[in-house]
């Protein structure tokens, strides 16, 4: 299945000088997705403040780090998981949660805090409590299992969410300085090595289904959403953060997430400067008879690609052997900035580096300020109506809280209900904040000023405990980008992302994009279906410096 664009095929074709066999195309067309390469996005997120005097990582990698003293920094990202939560609402959920905890500790960094911001449909729709249900017991099923406490989130309910759910998710984790761990290929004769789950059929083509639009035949799609298990990725976590213990062992590492072993070796080759051979007959599978491109573009949950100091092997599998987890040497790096994959001797794939990831299509479409047909005041304050919902006779949030675990691993001082979180770091004993908000209602009249606003109650929450800011980590829910109007929206809500982290002084460090966020678009392309609100998400992170100021 192919969802590049005709031309975008064209460009393959000259890149390459030959029409691509079956196994490249699904490469390019996961690698040259939205979810992937951000080729409607990437010329506006440029603009945003990455930097400080804390700030040891910033956007580029699974996740930004910020330096909380005393030889300690916090990791932290937030990302979405929408079209799979709508297809299948536990499943979806679930593995948004196991994503985003793998982005944290393939960095080195221990988890110890989630939160979540959820957007559905109108409170009454017939849809909305299956869904709503759903992805609560995904995500409590999930984390409480993994024992990583959900301190807090929001959620909120409107029409425009009908066709088309948002489910963000944001972890963070502490690790040391001399720690860090990045996704990178490197060392000639390295070897690479598949640790954690075997790889089956599931989420196969999930990466281009998160960058499509909805329609009649979304229920069919099932088969792309990935299927998680908290227990192996609890297991894949300790392992993990044993292995880098071990000094120099690990050059790099990396999540197999969105396109799986595509885009985990096409990454991780294009960071290093390097490229790998992959030998797809050496990879454990979970199911018989599974072809090169399957195995390629499965998103089977609960994998890491990691690359080895050459002879450090054996030292490696005894610690994932010990946690009962694959330990599988399934490929190579090599000098050449390209990756090659076999199957049983034969060359699968032969494709360069460089216009996989790299020089992947940027797009500046077309942008139309769209008319507003009733602008209303845009009005500071918290977003209407959630209050006053009830289910199982508990109001909404409160029904959504009491099935998170928030005080396992004894860190949290303020769970779910506070204005914002608060997390005790026990290697230091400083105290961070933790708060996510958005504004969609204000967005949809105004997405500048409600960008704005998003981050201001941010920073008016982590106030009201005391806490200064940190870093922001953003997940920006947009429609279809190929209707200008979206586009328009899109660009405003960067300016004011922009413009307010710099008045505020905090860095942006890490982000996601969603975007084809629309629902029943008469041909899946041609942007002029219901697209949900701007709807950009923002979490940030705070540090209390002084403990006294805590409410």
């Amino acid at each position: 299945m192919s969802t590049l664009t005709h031309e975008e095929h064209q460009r393959v074709v000259k890149t390459l000088g030959r029409e691509p066999n079956e196994v490249e195309l699904g490469i390019f067309s996961v690698m040259w997705s939205e979810h992937c390469c951000y080729k409607s996005s990437k010329m506006y997120l440029k603009n945003f403040p990455t930097k400080s005097p804390r700030v040891l990582l910033g956007p580029g990698e699974n996740a930004g780090i910020i330096d909380i003293g005393d030889g300690y920094a916090v990791a932290f990202k937030i990302e979405s998981h929408n079209h799979p939560s709508f297809i299948e609402p536990y499943q979806g959920a679930a593995t948004g949660v196991g994503g985003i905890l793998r982005d944290i500790f393939t960095m080195g960094a221990r988890p110890i805090a989630s939160l979540n911001s959820l957007h559905f449909g109108d409170f009454d729709h017939p849809r909305t409590e299956y869904l709503l249900r759903g992805v609560v017991a995904g995500i409590g099923g999930y984390g409480n299992a993994v024992g990583v406490p959900m301190v807090g989130g929001e959620v909120h309910f409107d029409s425009c969410y009908n066709g088309n759910i948002l489910v963000n998710a944001f972890a963070l984790g502490v690790l040391r300085h001399d720690r860090i761990f990045k996704g990178i290929a490197a060392g000639v004769g390295n070897p690479v090595i598949l640790v954690g789950s075997k790889t089956g059929r599931d989420g196969i083509h999930g990466a281009t289904m998160a960058s499509d639009v909805f329609d009649s035949e979304s229920e069919s799609k099932r088969p792309t959403v990935q299927v998680g298990d908290p227990f192996t990725e609890k297991k894949l976590m300790e392992a993990c953060l044993e292995a880098f213990e071990i000094g120099g062992a690990i050059v790099g590492i990396q999540d197999m997430g969105a396109a799986g072993f595509t885009c985990s070796t096409f990454e991780m080759s294009a960071r290093g400067g390097a490229g790998m051979e992959l030998w797809l007959d050496k990879i454990p599978l979970r199911e018989t008879k599974m072809t090169p491109y399957e195995i390629m573009l499965s998103e089977s949950q609960e994998r890491m690609l990691l690359v080895a100091e050459k002879g450090r092997e054996e030292e490696l599998k005894r610690v994932f052997e010990k946690w009962e987890l694959e330990f599988a040497v399934v490929g190579k790096v090599i000098a050449e900035k390209k990756v090659v994959g076999t199957f049983h001797g034969e060359t699968i794939f032969d494709l360069p580096v460089a216009p996989v990831t790299d020089e992947a299509p940027v797009y500046e479409r077309p942008v139309k300020k769209p008319v507003s047909p009733s602008p209303t005041p845009l009005l500071m304050g918290e977003g209407k109506g959630e209050g006053d919902r009830k289910l199982d006779g508990l109001p909404i949030k409160e029904w959504i809280w009491r099935q998170y675990d928030y005080s396992v691993g004894t860190n949290t001082v303020m769970g779910p209900g506070g204005p914002a979180a608060l997390i005790r770091v026990k290697e230091n004993g400083k105290l961070l904040a933790l708060t996510v908000n958005s504004r969609a209602d204000l967005c949809a009249e105004d997405p500048y000023l409600g960008t704005m606003a998003a981050v201001a109650e941010g920073v008016e929450k982590l106030a009201k405990v005391g806490a200064k800011p940190l870093g922001v980590t953003n997940c920006l829910n947009f429609g279809n980008p190929e209707n200008p109007e979206v586009m328009w929206q899109f660009k405003e809500a960067c300016r004011g992302l922009a413009d307010a982290c710099k008045q505020y002084d905090i860095p942006v460090v890490s982000g996601n994009v969603s975007l084809y966020n629309e629902t029943n678009a008469p041909t899946l392309r041609e942007g002029q279906g219901k697209n949900i609100k701007p709807t950009p998400v923002i979490a940030i992170v705070g540090i209390v410096e002084n403990e006294s100021c805590a409410a």
